[in-house]
């Protein structure tokens, strides 16, 4: 993957790849309302030890935009210490709808060297065309001090782009890869999945269609799903690599339902409500303006965790 371009190399981490499973982690609160960190580097090593080959710090599942800037920065400080001693990719979400802002944020990420790419959403509520969407990635490509991972989310962004775009948003210097969440797989998933530019790795971003995303070439997934049964969608991967179809299959069904389940209600509400079922971390509490999950959500994602083999 290219990972070691421009400045990039300043920045190292024991894997470079963008492959396999990345688990966006939670951020989990005390009884107090603060950060927990102890709880989060946890989550951290457990992830790792599961086999994935990475974790991502301050996505939209760690309810980044709760967060205050203190915050942010414990989350990530917590991230880079765990993929220090592991060597485990990380991946720190950045960026902004404006791109001044959002160089300036990339920018921040130059203290932490064990930051391996930054998530970056196309630009939300501006809907520039996707000639500007470019633009705005060129520009931060060639400021940033890690690679990119440009983050595809038009049912977040209202921002649409047909494969034509994504393909040239994959060729630019410094774009590593893509986290494709569009909401299903279409005539442009599989136009842009057929035709990657060298050394850009698609990464599926809707948790429950990893499976089919994977039978069709991406290289893995950012999935908040996966913080609980980690070790079966490292399987999963592993299992559409070695051709192994029968068993991709039959666990990619189960993994899509519980999938399906941990997303009945606003991510990551069901999986922090799991998380905390499971004695993971203090408390499920999320930030407004979201609210915990109903009992009854939490106690259908553990159901079929329980049945996933």
């Amino acid at each position: 993957m290219r990972l070691d371009t421009q400045t990039k190399t300043t920045h190292t981490t024991g894997t470079t790849a963008l492959h396999g499973i990345h688990v966006p982690l939670i951020t989990p609160f005390d009884r107090a309302g603060n950060v927990a960190a102890e709880a989060l580097e946890a989550l951290a090593h457990e992830a790792l030890d599961a086999g994935a080959a990475g974790i991502v710090a301050l996505g939209t599942t760690g309810e980044t935009a709760t967060l205050e800037e203190a915050e942010r920065d414990l989350v990530t400080e917590v991230c880079a210490r765990v993929c220090r001693e592991r060597g485990g990719m990380l991946t720190v979400g950045a960026g902004a709808s404006g791109t001044r802002a959002a160089e300036a944020s990339l920018a921040r990420l130059a203290r932490w060297p064990q930051v391996g790419a930054a998530l970056v959403t196309v630009p939300s509520f501006v809907r520039p065309a996707a000639a500007g969407v470019l633009a705005h990635f060129t520009r931060l490509a060639g400021v940033s001090p890690v690679p990119l991972v440009v983050y595809h989310i038009p049912y977040r962004t209202g921002q649409p782009l047909d494969a034509a775009a994504l393909r040239e948003l994959g060729a630019l210097p410094g774009v590593a890869g893509l986290k494709y969440a569009g909401g299903g797989i279409d005539q442009e998933t599989v136009a842009l999945l057929g035709d990657l530019p060298d050394g850009f790795a698609v990464l599926a971003g809707d948790d429950a269609y990893l499976s089919p995303m994977l039978a069709l070439g991406a290289a893995g997934g950012i999935l908040a799903s996966a913080h609980l049964a980690t070790e079966r969608f490292v399987e999963l991967a592993a299992a559409w690599r070695a051709g192994d179809v029968p068993r991709a299959r039959s666990l990619g069904h189960a993994l899509a339902r519980l999938s399906a389940a941990a997303f009945a209600e606003p991510n990551p509400t069901v999986v922090k409500g799991v998380l905390h079922a499971q004695g993971r971390i203090p408390t499920p509490d999320v930030r407004l303006p979201l609210l915990p999950a109903s009992p009854e959500a939490v106690a259908a994602a553990l159901k079929e965790l329980a049945e996933i083999q």
